[in-house]
């Protein structure tokens, strides 16, 4: 469950016209109808992204749990991911948005600022024991709006063999990477994999490089984002890196590694079950490299929060807050982390979840400090991405140096 950006493709549908009609059908928000003629609540509806069938049933069933625990029937209903923000956008100004809302956790602050969602410390939510970086993905102007259960990062994945073969030992600075790739590069395979493509993945992708180096994507043209770029055209450049990340997808990237094409990789936890898998693959996971010893990586959060929607019915907001809590509850963090491969927010559930899955580990420690991709910039975040997306293609073909592509970038970022 990655976010900028989940891992799966999203497939665009015509589906203005009909999702109006599903959330019609199922009485999302219309106010009036809070579950029986004595208006007592006794059921609420709930909106995802989770449009595949097995996800759609597995959240359709702790969603039913989550609900039969305060007393509601929860109507759970799934649409494209592309789909989700424009239909919500169109339906907060007439107030018929569903009771509980999952958002893509960068997505947050747009929808927070229209004032379609509701605070969560009026319901008395807990969010005691989320890690900062955590609570901040669904905080907009210093109000909680929303929680994520479990979040995702990324780290350096790497074959053990191959390093072992090569004597070369994982590499923790910027400096061993580029040796330990170029050691690790034969014909038919590369020593690093990454996702450079012309999207948010890319830009996800990244954000290590450019927030452990000082970057900062309010003023991208600085000489700490020019050393983070410059190290991807190195890698590029020697060859150690594969001209055709400027194509790959994170799915592209893992099937490179498993496919003995490349010896490391940056990926998320997601793609465990696959690396599982693999006939006679021994992987491995690390923070991604730093530029000096001793730092820890800075990396993004992907993950997705849940909200309570203005639906014009508190006795509704009120059970659907319950149900949001019920989700984010120790319980069931643990149960979806173990289910999805990713990493608890509550840091004492962390901690309990990497002793039990050592996989996970490097992830758990690495979310301790990673961060929103909204922090700095709320809104106006989609634009520093894009940005910085269109700079790594132009540095890694060669068309700009990366101080210049990086000019251009903070020219697009601010709209200038």
């Amino acid at each position: 469950m990655f976010s900028p950006v989940r891992p799966p493709t999203r497939r665009i549908a015509a589906l203005f016209g009909s999702v109006a009609l599903v959330l019609a059908a199922t009485g999302c928000g219309d106010g009036t109808g809070d579950g029986s003629a004595t208006g007592k609540v006794t059921s609420i509806t709930a909106l995802d992204y989770y449009t595949d069938a097995t996800e759609h049933s597995q959240w359709s069933k702790r969603l039913t749990a989550c609900g039969k625990s305060v007393g509601v029937k929860v109507e759970h209903t799934s649409v494209p991911g592309a789909s989700l923000v424009p239909k919500v956008l169109q339906r907060a100004s007439s107030r018929t948005l569903p009771d509980l809302l999952m958002l893509d956790n960068p997505d947050l602050q747009q929808i927070a600022q229209t004032g379609a969602l509701t605070p969560l410390d009026q319901y008395g939510i807990d969010s005691s024991g989320f890690a900062e970086g955590i609570l901040s993905a669904g905080t907009y102007k210093e109000k909680v709006y929303g929680l994520a259960p479990t979040v995702s990062t990324i780290a350096l994945v790497y074959n053990k063999d191959m390093l072992a073969d090569a004597g070369v030992a994982v590499p923790r600075t910027w400096d061993e990477l580029k040796a330990a790739a170029a050691k690790l590069t034969r014909p038919g395979r590369y020593g690093m994999a990454v996702d450079a493509n012309a999207t948010f993945e890319g830009t996800w992708q990244f954000l290590p490089f450019l927030w452990s180096n000082g970057g900062d994507e309010k003023d991208l043209d600085t000489p700490q984002a020019a050393q983070a770029l410059q190290l991807w055209v190195d890698l590029v450049k020697s060859g150690s890196m594969s001209k055709s990340v400027l194509n790959w997808t994170q799915a592209d990237v893992h099937d490179q590694f498993v496919a003995g094409k490349a010896a490391m990789m940056v990926n998320g936890p997601w793609r465990i079950p696959a690396l599982n898998q693999a006939k006679n693959l021994h992987w491995a996971v690390a923070p991604i490299p730093v530029p000096r010893a001793g730092q820890a990586p800075v990396t993004p959060l992907g993950g997705e929060v849940w909200t309570v929607p203005q639906t014009g019915s508190k006795a509704r907001q009120e059970k659907a807050a319950q149900v949001l809590a019920c989700l984010n509850d120790s319980k069931n963090m643990l149960a979806l982390a173990e289910q999805y491969f990713t990493v608890p927010s509550r840091t004492a559930v962390a901690s309990q979840y990497a002793e039990q899955v050592p996989s996970m580990a490097a992830f758990v420690k690495t979310v301790e400090g990673a961060r929103a991709r909204t922090r700095e910039l709320g809104v106006k975040w989609p634009k520093a991405a894009t940005g910085i997306y269109t700079a790594i293609q132009s540095a890694l073909t060669g068309e700009q140096t990366p101080e210049e592509a990086l000019e251009d970038a903070q020219r697009i970022a601010t709209g200038s």
